[in-house]
């Protein structure tokens, strides 16, 4: 039709349709202001910066989106800025939310300000999937416990002995958490009789400043207690480790946000502080090696736990790690057997957890989770017959009785949290852990954000939900017709297989009998993976499984 637009030049208005609006409007506001109201000058100084920043979307080459469509572009970056928290607090349901549902955040929330937490009208859960659990109860419940429950840490090798409660504050460092959140959860550790572990990055004046009990974690860094090439230090381990705050020393293997990783502390982010606490230089870049430089076989490994407990005056020492090859896991075990060395505790943090920023693919695909990671260190204690002398701890989305209760059920003796005591500390799950500005000034060194984290009010919270969370535990316990965790086994937790299948976790998993692995290991699960364990190197001395083709 004679006089119409070209279909090109229709797009072409349409795309900077926005960018004409604001122009014209920009203009009519200065054009009235003098012929009309000065009042209009207000809409010109409006439009004015909205102008310029179109005119800059369609000459800046670095996104495409923002040049074919200037100004109109920009609320799509908005919109995404906002979605973590329009998807939080308004679109997703109670049973949504990733990494934690919105029903586990409130019932962290509500134990650690002391409010109601029960639930009326019935479950909210699908008892028909595939996802759902429950535990079995007897129709001759016991009396509730009306003490909390503790563990004896220490075998047969360790001089001092540590009672622990059966929840405590699993590792997260200083530096990862600010000055505030590290004090906090000290002090709630102390009022509430459990153990605060220190993360990787030392052993800080803010771990101590209150006197809760401190497990010392020992990571590849050596921090607090390393020379200047960063190898590890006896001396000035000895002199740490004798404070008496300090109940237990943890080496860590590996952790479950980025197992097999090291990591980068830029020297930028170095502060005075941390510099003290680490034992590092000003200046520097802060270097987690990957594997520890300490030792290279299981038997090395297996001294330098014995050596850490006469350095500590016999307190007791364990390992942390996150499951990975299970030949490396038996190759352990056989260190304990051939050294007679064993390591008091072993913490299996499960490859879900994760208090700081990874790789996604290391946080999404590397790892064990923590069940499957339980089960297996169980049976390798088991299989081995040492399960008596080492106790077992579950690290990884602990947040409630019954996440306590599956895993002990499976093997632990007592179990580790970390985010939940970071929700009782007021985290919102904002998931900007990583970038210094958290909301909450949780995992933030900014004091303006520490500010809003206020030492003893939080530390009530903390305290609140560890006791509440075991209390919890107690009825349970109690209603299964059991008197102590310890009494949990697999086949009170049942799992849903399909709308139409149900099983008790011992016929899910494989459960060994004791020394099954060192008398008869062909009749377990485990043969090959046994076999090419070897205790004098983590490699394994044969293939397990089938070859690749060349």
């Amino acid at each position: 039709m004679s006089g119409a637009l070209e279909p090109g030049t229709v797009l072409w208005l349409r795309r900077y349709s926005a960018f004409f609006a604001v122009a014209a409007l920009a203009l009519l506001g200065l054009i009235l202001s003098f012929t009309s109201h000065q009042a209009w000058l207000w809409l010109f100084c409006a439009m004015v910066p909205l102008v310029v920043i179109g005119v800059f979307d369609m000459v800046q080459s670095h996104h495409s989106l923002l040049r074919n469509y200037p100004l109109i572009g920009s609320v799509r970056w908005l919109f995404e800025a906002l979605r973590p928290y329009l998807r939080q607090y308004i679109v997703e349901g109670d049973q949504e939310g990733r990494p934690y549902p919105r029903s586990d955040r409130s019932l962290i929330y509500a134990r650690s300000k002391g409010e109601e937490d029960r639930q009326p009208f019935g479950t909210e859960l699908n008892t028909y999937s595939s996802e759902y659990e429950w535990m079995t109860h007897s129709l001759a419940p016991m009396p509730v416990a009306k003490e909390p429950f503790r563990v004896t840490v220490g075998g047969p090798q360790c001089a001092k002995p540590y009672s622990a409660a059966v929840l405590n504050i699993s590792a997260m460092s200083f530096g990862s958490l600010g000055r505030n959140a590290i004090e906090a959860l000290n002090l709630g550790a102390k009022q509430g009789g459990f153990y605060h572990d220190t993360g990787e990055g030392g052993l800080s004046p803010y771990h101590r400043i209150h006197g809760g009990d401190i497990v010392w974690e020992l990571g590849s860094g050596y921090f607090g207690c390393r020379n200047r090439d960063g190898s590890f230090s006896p001396e000035r381990f000895a002199e740490r480790a004798a404070d008496d705050q300090v109940k237990m020393i943890e080496i860590k293997l590996s952790q479950g946000a980025k197992p097999g990783h090291g990591g980068v502390l830029p020297a930028a982010k170095v502060t005075p502080e941390i510099a003290e606490t680490r034992g590092i230089a000003m200046g520097e870049d802060c270097i987690s090696p990957s594997r520890h430089p300490a030792f290279n076989t299981p038997v090395e490994m297996m001294e330098f736990v014995g050596r850490l407990r006469e350095l500590s005056g016999g307190k007791p020492v364990g390992l942390k790690l996150c499951v990975g090859h299970p030949s490396e896991t038996f190759a352990i075990v056989k260190a304990m057997l051939a050294t007679g060395i064993r390591p008091d505790f072993v913490v299996v943090d499960g490859s879900e957890g994760g208090t700081g920023a990874a790789p996604r693919e290391l946080a999404d695909h590397v790892g064990m989770p923590l069940r499957e990671g339980l089960v297996l260190m169980r049976n390798a204690l088991v299989g081995a017959g040492l399960r008596g002398e080492v106790r077992l701890a579950a690290s990884g989305k602990v947040t409630s009785g019954f996440s306590m209760a599956a895993n002990m059920a499976i093997g632990a003796d007592w179990c580790n949290a970390a985010r939940a005591f970071m929700f009782s500390l007021g985290c919102v799950q904002s998931l900007r852990c990583h970038t210094g500005h958290c909301p909450t000034g949780v995992t933030t060194n900014d004091p303006h954000l520490q500010r809003g984290l206020v030492v003893p009010d939080k530390a009530h919270r903390v305290a609140h939900f560890q006791r509440q969370t075991v209390e919890a535990l107690s009825e349970l316990v109690a209603a299964a017709g059991l008197v102590h965790p310890s009494d949990l086994l697999p086949h009170h937790v049942w799992h849903r297989v399909s709308p139409i299948e149900v099983r008790p976790l011992d016929r899910l998993y494989p459960f060994v009998a004791p020394f099954s692995l060192v008398e008869a290991p062909d009749e377990t699960p485990y043969a090959m993976e046994w076999l090419a364990a070897s205790a004098d190197s983590f490699t394994p001395r044969m293939d397990v499984g089938p070859r690749r083709a060349a």
